[in-house]
């Protein structure tokens, strides 16, 4: 397997346009980083099961790192991205694929992609917002913080959908598996499940007899279903040998079946025992069981993950944390500066916060840690001076912090955060990692053009 690509023969040089232009800068600040492309060459070589020094040569580290960035740029899809790949001279240099080499597939795309891992690309960001190009723009001094939701791609979740996602997948595993085993002992019950879904989505609010009564034949039916799964996990752990594809029809179903069981529960639980189940414990897709339950502001409910951005005053992306669950911003405060003082060294000089970032705790600790002024945009009963030196400065910090809803517009809007595309935890994290890696590159490269 290649480190690097060779010396490209017949490249073509940049064209006269200010989004080629942006690529070259990009480009340029990709070549003073070589460590970056380095550790996607480490994940590449890891995640190959055979001698690197043997078969087909695939994309190496720098290119899998300026595919990436080109395709969270763009938000092409990878059959679109080969395509471009193919067709245009400008992302052929950028990617550094020759003139006259045969262009990478779309699946040979999404294969490197994938084998990058989401540590790798946090700690590519942690390097690139240390750099001297960067360090030169950002000295990050002063900083703000704050949250926001990125959705994953589901549809908001209902009991009824749910229970019928978990018949429908049954349903196609215990097919494939009469196929690969000769396990016939089920009935498919998929037509029923469905209507009954459907008149659940159609039933008067005021109708809930009939609607116990159409969740309780769903129950039944999905319980049935989840009967002749197991007798087929039995069936097949009966084999001396299994071929690949019972194999791999048995792990989907031992995975799928706790997620089932946990849907049937919350599903008697709320609609026959009248309970509210916690957002902690509620399973809200099949098949992104990582997926939390965020409700924000008690009017919209987001389906995905709270991530802290945490900016200078030039918009660089200094930090994102990515945590589990939905926890209140006030225990992050402390945590955020703590971070910021592992990657810079130091604590910042300013930190502005949002209002829900507030508590008299959270200002003590800051300030203990060193940090001169602590913003908060709402102050909870908090002194100004207690917070900062001066009405001037406080005035100065709100503003500031304001700026950062601009970042996090521009991450949804250009980026891709608006709704994660890519499919698992992570994914999920890898997803959110490439955006802002690619969103800082971008920053850096007109910071540089200026």
């Amino acid at each position: 397997m290649r480190h690097s690509s060779p010396q490209l023969p017949l490249m073509t040089q940049w064209i006269a346009h200010p989004h080629a232009e942006e690529l070259a800068a990009m480009s340029a600040l990709l070549d003073e980083q070589p460590a970056l492309s380095q550790l996607i060459q480490q994940d590449l070589e890891a995640a190959c099961p055979k001698n690197p020094h043997t078969g087909r040569a695939g994309l190496t580290g720098e290119q899998t790192l300026r595919v990436v960035v080109v395709r969270q740029l763009t938000g092409w899809t990878y059959a679109e991205l080969a395509f471009h790949l193919a067709d245009s001279p400008t992302y052929r240099a950028f990617c550094r694929i020759a003139a006259l080499a045969k262009p990478p597939s779309k699946s040979a795309l999404a294969a490197a992609v994938d084998r990058v891992r989401p540590a790798t690309l946090a700690g590519m960001n942690d390097r690139l917002v240390t750099s001297a190009p960067a360090s030169k723009l950002e000295p990050a001094r002063t900083v703000r913080m704050d949250a926001t939701v990125v959705p994953a791609a589901i549809h908001p979740p209902t009991d009824s959908n749910l229970l019928l996602d978990a018949v429908r997948v049954l349903d196609r595993l215990l097919a494939r598996m009469e196929t690969a085993a000769d396990f016939t002992a089920y009935h498919r019950h998929l037509k029923r499940v469905k209507r009954r879904a459907m008149e659940i989505a159609h039933l008067a609010p005021q109708q809930t007899v009939r609607r116990r009564a159409c969740y309780r034949e769903v129950l039944t039916l999905t319980q049935a279903t989840v009967s002749y799964a197991a007798c087929a996990l039995a069936h097949v752990d009966c084999f001396p040998q299994l071929t690949p594809e019972q194999r791999a029809v048995r792990d989907e179903l031992t995975a799928l079946l706790p997620l089932v069981a946990q849907v049937m529960d919350q599903t008697e639980r709320r609609v026959f025992q009248g309970e509210t189940v916690p957002a902690d414990e509620k399973l809200v897709s099949l098949f992104e069981a990582h997926v939390d339950v965020i409700v924000k502001d008690r009017r919209e409910t987001y389906y995905g993950h709270k991530i802290y951005l945490t900016t200078g005053r030039s918009g660089l992306i200094l930090d994102c944390a990515i945590p589990k669950g939905n926890p209140a911003d006030s225990t992050w405060t402390v945590p955020l500066v703590r971070r910021q003082q592992r990657l810079f060294g130091e604590v910042p000089r300013q930190a502005s916060f949002d209002g829900a970032f507030a508590s008299q705790d959270n200002l003590t600790d800051c300030k203990d840690l060193g940090v001169e002024d602590v913003c908060f945009a709402k102050k909870r009963g908090l002194a100004i001076r207690d917070m900062v030196r001066s009405d001037w400065v406080y005035d100065n910090l709100r503003r500031f912090r304001a700026g950062i809803e601009a970042g996090i517009s521009l991450l949804k809007r250009v980026f891709g955060l608006a709704r994660c595309a890519w499919k698992g935890a992570a994914g999920f994290h890898a997803y959110v990692r490439t955006a802002v890696l690619a969103a800082n590159l971008l920053l850096l490269a007109r910071a540089r053009l200026t």
